[in-house]
């Protein structure tokens, strides 16, 4: 060999413990800021499929003639977690029987999400006429939270009482 000195191309121990450090660092910044941002789009995402749903089965009442509701999964009065569907009501109950026609189903909310409504005539089913008014004329609030109490993030989704949806950014109360 020559006297030329060899460069050395890698890298040493310490210059990696200290880039790791530093990545791990960075990383525990971003992550608190990253659930909130996944937070925030699923509540915009549960609210418009929820405008879309009603808006659908509007439209669909419109078109085809018939009353079309939108109903929730589940037993419990005025909670809408577990998801909902939209089909043709043909006797006008609010339940989807054999001979109405299953138009779209959506699936429950991710754990930790809530959907509820406030007055006894949203409680189950929301429903519009062949005229594409809603069957009930007194309106509702929906709520959707991301956790229990929390109405920094929430959205409400307001029905008028033509059935229109409305969505704002907070809601007055979350489960």
């Amino acid at each position: 060999m020559s006297n030329k000195q060899i460069r050395n191309l890698g890298v040493t121990l310490i210059e990696l413990i200290i880039t790791i450090s530093i990545a791990g660092i960075l990383v525990s910044i971003a992550i608190p800021s990253f659930s909130s941002i996944i937070r925030s789009t699923r509540l915009t995402t549960y609210a418009n499929e929820l405008v879309t749903s009603l808006n659908l089965a509007r439209s669909e009442a419109v078109k085809r003639g018939v009353q079309v509701s939108v109903r929730k999964k589940g037993s419990t009065n005025q909670n809408w977690d577990s998801g909902w569907d939209i089909f043709t009501d043909l006797d006008g109950d609010g339940t989807l029987d054999a001979a109405d026609t299953l138009l779209k189903t959506y699936p429950a909310l991710t754990n930790g999400f809530t959907l509820r409504t406030g007055t006894v005539g949203y409680q189950d089913f929301a429903a519009y006429l062949p005229s594409g008014l809603s069957l009930n004329s007194s309106g509702d609030t929906f709520r959707l939270c991301a956790s229990s109490g929390d109405i920094v993030n929430s959205r409400a989704i307001e029905i008028n009482a033509l059935g229109r949806p409305k969505t704002s950014d907070v809601t007055t109360a979350c489960p």
